[in-house]
C-alpha cells in the first residue's frame, strides 16, 4: 500500500546515505519528492533510479536563498508542500578549547539556523493547506553530549527545543512537527571511525550493533504518514537503546 500516494514532500541532505534511503523509502510509499543537496552527480543518481522524484541542487547554508529555494520547490511540486525533512547537517569537531568562533558559527549556522529558515517557509506554505509534516533529523550526542563536538551537540540539541516551539505554535493548523534521533549508523561517517574506538561504541549499544540507514529511513515514513497525525512535538529515538529517554 502507498501511504504517501500524492504527498509532496522535499528533502534536504539527499545525498548521502541517510538521505538516500529516505529518498528511498518515500518513492517506494508513492511521494512525489524534490530532493536537494550540494552534490550533483549523486542527484543526477537519484534521479536516474527512482521515478516520483526532482532534484534541485542547493547548499543550505546559503540562509538568504532558503526562501526562494521553498518557492522553487513548491512549484515543481506543482504548488502545493505536504512534507519537509531537514535531513542536511555538518561537523566540524575540534575540542572547545580550541574551537575557532568560525568552526562554532558554521555548525550552528548550517545546521540550526537553516534547519529553522526551511521549517519557517515550509510552515507557510503548509498553512495554505492547513496540514502538513515536518521531521527534522537531531542525533543521539544531542541528548548525551559528544568529546569534541560542542558545536554540534548544541545545534543538534537546539533543533529539539526549537521543533517543540514550532509544534506548539502550528498544531491548531494541522501541522505536526517532530524529531528522529539517530544513535550511530552505518553511514560514510562512521566507515572512517577507528575499528577499536566502533568497537568501544557498539559495546555501549544493547542491540550491539549499529543502525542501518533504513532504520532511520522507516521512522521518516511513520512520523511523514497519517499515521503519526497525533504525534507532535516529540523526538523518536533510533539508537538501538544506547539512549533511553
Amino acid at each position: 500500500m502507498s501511504i504517501l500516494k500524492n504527498k509532496n514532500i522535499i528533502v534536504t541532505g539527499a545525498t548521502g546515505g541517510i538521505g538516500y534511503s529516505i529518498i528511498e523509502k518515500l518513492d517506494t510509499n508513492g511521494a512525489n519528492i524534490i530532493a536537494t543537496g550540494t552534490r550533483e552527480e549523486k542527484l543526477d543518481e537519484l534521479k536516474s533510479k527512482f521515478r516520483n522524484i526532482k532534484t534541485l541542487k542547493f547548499d543550505i547554508s546559503q540562509t538568504e536563498k532558503i526562501e526562494t529555494f521553498i518557492e522553487n520547490a513548491t512549484s515543481e511540486l506543482k504548488g502545493n508542500l505536504d512534507g519537509l525533512i531537514n535531513n542536511a547537517g555538518i561537523t566540524q569537531d575540534n575540542l572547545a578549547i580550541r574551537m575557532s568562533l568560525e568552526e562554532w558559527k558554521k555548525v550552528i549556522d548550517i545546521n540550526l539556523t537553516s534547519t529553522f529558515l526551511l521549517s519557517k517557509f515550509a510552515i507557510k506554505k503548509m498553512l495554505k493547506n492547513k496540514s502538513g509534516k515536518i521531521i527534522n533529523i537531531t542525533s543521539v550526542v544531542g541528548h548525551t553530549g559528544n568529546l569534541g563536538q560542542a558545536n554540534y551537540t548544541a545545534s543538534k540539541a537546539g533543533i529539539i527545543a526549537m521543533s517543540k516551539s514550532l509544534a506548539i505554535e502550528y498544531a491548531k493548523k494541522n501541522i505536526n512537527i517532530n524529531c528522529i534521533s539517530p544513535g550511530f549508523i552505518k553511514t560514510a561517517m562512521t566507515d572512517k571511525i577507528d575499528e577499536k574506538f566502533k568497537e568501544i561504541i557498539v559495546s555501549k549499544i544493547p542491540s550491539a550493533r549499529l543502525g542501518e540507514p533504513e532504520d532511520i529511513a522507516n521512522a521518516v515514513l511513520f512520523l511523514t504518514s497519517n499515521q503519526s497525525d497525533y504525534i507532535n512535538g516529540e523526538t523518536l529515538h533510533v539508537n538501538g537503546g544506547m539512549y533511553m529517554a
